[in-house]
């Protein structure tokens, strides 16, 4: 199998066990509703700092999703803010790779939940995710575009766009101490409430009557004293 024939398989692979965890994550339509949300939100940002070349909040904001709201959500907002933000900066080979990456970044997240939640780690998660998003990017436009995919060809293409990686990796670290504490603190409260169930059991037995008979009652009164 060629380069370009395992990279697209390997994009598909993810991009398909995206969207069936997202199916069957069995959280009902409320979180449904929060991860499209953040997709929407992520891809606004993105948007917005575009005039920033290599700065937006897509890879950070994914990476916070996974450690507040588990993999199946960390999966799921990174297609979803491909897709949306494409649509106006532009769709193109390119998407299905951004799609497949975000969604490895918000695994990410889920499975260093632990140093995720700390500021400083999620920083360090968003960093390296910013210099690994430039470089697997950078392979998947060899494949798609090439002349070829060999080491010699992505060291030329990785000078040539280490700036713009290191201006992803630095916003990502920014963003995460700015945003991804007080995020990682809303989705928690958030997941609590669409996730907790109120469970009402069947009535129990009535409560039993007062009993009557053992004791005798009050008499009737005493007639009053002649005057």
């Amino acid at each position: 199998m060629s380069g370009g024939a395992t990279a697209a398989a390997a994009t598909l692979l993810v991009l398909v066990v995206g969207l069936v965890a997202l199916e069957r994550g069995g959280r009902g339509t409320k979180e449904l509703a929060l991860v499209a949300t953040l997709g929407a939100v992520a891809a606004a940002g993105r948007v917005l700092f575009s005039p920033l070349p290599g700065v937006q909040p897509v890879t950070t904001i994914c990476i916070v999703t996974g450690a507040a709201l588990g993999p199946r959500a960390g999966l799921a907002v990174g297609p979803i803010a491909a897709l949306i933000s494409n649509s106006f900066l532009g769709q193109g080979p390119w998407t299905p790779a951004q799609m497949a990456l975000w969604s490895l970044a918000g695994l990410t997240g889920a499975l260093l939940r632990p140093l995720c939640r700390r500021a400083v780690g999620l920083a360090v998660v968003a960093a390296v995710w910013g210099m690994l998003f430039g470089w697997a990017m950078n392979a998947w436009l060899l494949v798609s575009f090439g002349p070829e995919l060999s080491w010699a060809s992505l060291v030329l293409v990785g000078g040539r766009a280490l700036p713009f990686d290191i201006a992803h990796a630095a916003g990502n670290a920014i963003l995460a101490l700015a945003i991804g504490p007080a995020l990682l603190r809303l989705l928690g409260r958030y997941a609590l409430r669409v996730r907790s169930e109120i469970v009402i059991g069947p009535p129990g037995p009535p409560a039993p009557a007062p009993a009557t008979g053992g004791h005798p009652g009050p008499g009737p009164p005493a007639p009053a004293p002649p005057g």
